[in-house]
């Protein structure tokens, strides 16, 4: 695997919390904290910003993605509003974490907590080649569900 350097600042409100980082050797991404000074409820339905105390500089041609947790959402319902959530290079801000509460109780947010990942990924630029026509494919115009739910039969 090669690694790309992107420039990282911690905010003041992140004073103690460690850089974000991998938790196996083979994970795609990084895992971002809370950097809350008092813990958060999220009540069902609702959705928050948390901050996560870190701004990043992405080199031109990346873009950084901020996913969902899968324990968090399996086990309490928690997921991110707008996943994933794409962080541009030339934003400098703070990365936030738009969190929502799908379940049915109260979560809490805590000061660390991990809750979100963060996956750097290349960009393509798109070069529009507008068209009369469209070449066909099988699927067609077929739009949600038109390939149906079940596998189709291999023999």
């Amino acid at each position: 695997m090669s690694g790309i350097g992107v420039g990282i600042q911690r905010l003041a409100h992140a004073r103690e919390l460690p850089l974000p980082e991998a938790a196996t050797p083979l994970s795609a991404g990084v895992d971002l904290m809370a950097a809350v000074d008092a813990a958060v409820e999220l009540q069902p339905g609702e959705r928050k910003i948390i901050p996560t105390g870190f701004a990043i500089a992405l080199p031109r041609g990346y873009e950084a993605q901020v996913r969902p947790r899968s324990g968090l959402a399996a086990r309490h319902g928690i997921t991110l509003v707008n996943a994933p959530g794409t962080i541009d290079a030339d934003y400098r801000g703070e990365i936030g974490a738009i969190m929502i509460n799908h379940g049915n109780q109260p979560f809490r947010v805590e000061r660390g907590m991990r809750i979100a990942q963060l996956v750097v990924a290349p960009i393509s630029r798109v070069v529009w080649e507008e068209t009369d026509e469209l070449s066909g494919t099988e699927r067609g115009s077929g739009g949600f569900g038109s390939t149906g739910v079940a596998a189709k039969d291999a023999g």
